[in-house]
């Protein structure tokens, strides 16, 4: 069973956005495509571009700092022009504009605020991996290129991205433990695939001799 992951965007990639009938809207790049970061300490991950182009969008909220006790600020239904959060896939990564209620939200008035002041400069999605591949997995800090996303469970707007590049971070409380599993399960699997490669090995080296 694939677990849900979490990673951070953070610095430029968010910010208010002034249009003409003067909603308040912000918007920005929850994930940033071929951008190398270190997860955790325990290995290096690029999100390719494509990544996201069979992923269901359908029903994604926006949360501060995956509060889920809080209301979302806005939520994408079938991601459609009618909803108050679209998310789009664009030669940087997954784009998300949201238009907040800060009229009758007090949450999202403070969360625009923040932003605006650039007080709040983080962003951060959950997601499930559907396809990936890993490089050196023998090393203490191997590589994944993450190939394909099955499904984007919500985006945040985050107030201490950790463990930052120059604007991509990839970790958040969630972060130590899910990575390590992964890391765990991948070469778990590698070496199963060795253990069968070898058997398959052996196998033809009897039937040759018999």
């Amino acid at each position: 069973m694939k677990q849900t992951e979490y990673r951070s965007c953070s610095g430029q990639e968010f910010r208010t956005v002034d249009n003409e009938k003067n909603a308040k809207i912000i918007e920005g790049h929850a994930a940033v495509f071929n951008r190398q970061t270190n997860v955790g300490g325990f290995f290096n991950e690029v999100i390719d571009a494509g990544a996201f182009d069979k992923a269901d969008l359908r029903d994604v909220p926006l949360m501060v700092n995956h509060d889920f006790s809080k209301i979302p600020l806005a939520r994408s239904r079938r991601n459609n022009g009618n909803s108050t959060l679209t998310l789009s896939v664009d030669e940087i990564g997954l784009s998300i504009r949201a238009v907040l209620d800060t009229e009758r939200n007090v949450d999202a008035r403070a969360v625009y605020s923040a932003v605006e002041r650039g007080d709040l400069d983080g962003m951060s999605f959950a997601f499930v991996v559907d396809g990936e591949e890993w490089q050196n997995l023998d090393t203490d800090t191997p590589t994944r290129r993450i190939k394909s996303i099955s499904k984007v469970f919500e985006v945040s707007a985050c107030t201490f991205p950790q463990y930052e590049s120059t604007d991509i971070t990839a970790r958040s409380k969630f972060a130590p433990d899910s990575a390590k599993k992964v890391l765990d399960n991948a070469r778990a699997l590698s070496l199963d695939k060795d253990n069968e490669l070898e058997i398959l090995k052996l196998k033809n080296r009897i039937l040759g001799v018999i």
